[in-house]
């Protein structure tokens, strides 16, 4: 994938366009290590919530640009301008909330590529994501209280879902950065690889991913997201019809006959 292959949004600090089946989009901000102003959060939502509803989708990686960072959240030197009044603070928020819940929310799966530094926003950002991919020189840290910022319910709620809340305290209350190994450990990211090796292995994810059946992997999305809800909170009647219509679908048809000619399955989604 080439960043010359792909749409410009937010005066090209948001770069975004499917190729192969795969959405992407890059943070386009290199020389302030990624970091995301209002404009690119709200492009990235509109981009992405774009792509949830396009059936040549089948997956998304998000990933940052120049190879130095992969997002280290909102851009400090904006904040005067951007976040300093209450109503700023609120409509920042909201752009943010966004982004992150349309990534969150995504109906087919999402993965982080992480090159470099992985800070504050960037790393909701990436624990938003399905699944965490890095290069070993990564770096990972939640600055927020060397700031002074609030840091919302669902922000910490998803990171703690991943690394449990005894990381969640030592990452906020120590605001240091973390190793690519020590993210690992702790269970933020699914894999470390060489920083010569990610790219490949990421697009080895990707041509794996998208060749799978979008319904099955649709369902089963679906279901972890219920997992994580309250007993109240979780529709079983829908998540019941999802696993059934993957039964009742052609690509049931496809998988099975593929099966058996022996050949690889060429599914459509329906």
């Amino acid at each position: 994938m080439k960043l010359s292959d792909l749409d410009s949004y937010a005066e090209g600090k948001i770069l975004a366009g499917c190729i192969d089946l795969t959405g992407y989009v890059v943070i386009n901000n290199p020389e302030r290590h990624n970091a995301v102003s209002l404009a690119m959060y709200e492009a990235a939502a509109e981009v992405v919530e774009a792509m949830a509803l396009d059936d040549n989708v089948r997956l998304l990686i998000i990933r940052g640009a120049g190879g130095k960072a992969f997002a280290s959240g909102a851009d400090i030197s904006k904040f005067e301008k951007e976040r300093s009044s209450e109503a700023q603070v609120a409509a920042y928020t909201a752009a943010s909330t966004r982004f992150y819940n349309a990534v969150f929310t995504f109906p087919k799966p999402t993965i982080a590529e992480i090159t470099g530094y992985c800070i504050g926003g960037g790393m909701g950002l990436a624990v938003c994501c399905d699944i965490r991919l890095c290069e070993d020189k990564s770096r990972f840290a939640v600055p927020a209280a060397r700031l002074g910022l609030g840091y919302g319910f669902d922000g910490v709620s998803r990171l703690s879902a991943l690394v449990g809340p005894s990381m969640v305290k030592e990452i906020f209350f120590t605001a240091r950065q973390f190793t690519a190994q020590e993210a690992y450990d702790m269970g933020l990211v699914n894999r470390v690889l060489p920083g010569h090796m990610l790219g490949a292995y990421v697009a080895d994810y990707a041509k794996r991913i998208s060749e799978n059946a979008p319904m099955t992997m649709a369902s089963v999305k679906a279901i972890t997201a219920d997992i994580q809800k309250t007993e109240t909170e979780r529709d079983r009647a829908h998540i019941d019809a999802l696993v059934k219509a993957c039964f009742d679908s052609e690509d049931y048809i496809e998988g099975r006959r593929a099966f058996m000619e022996k050949r690889k399955p060429q599914f459509k989604g329906r």
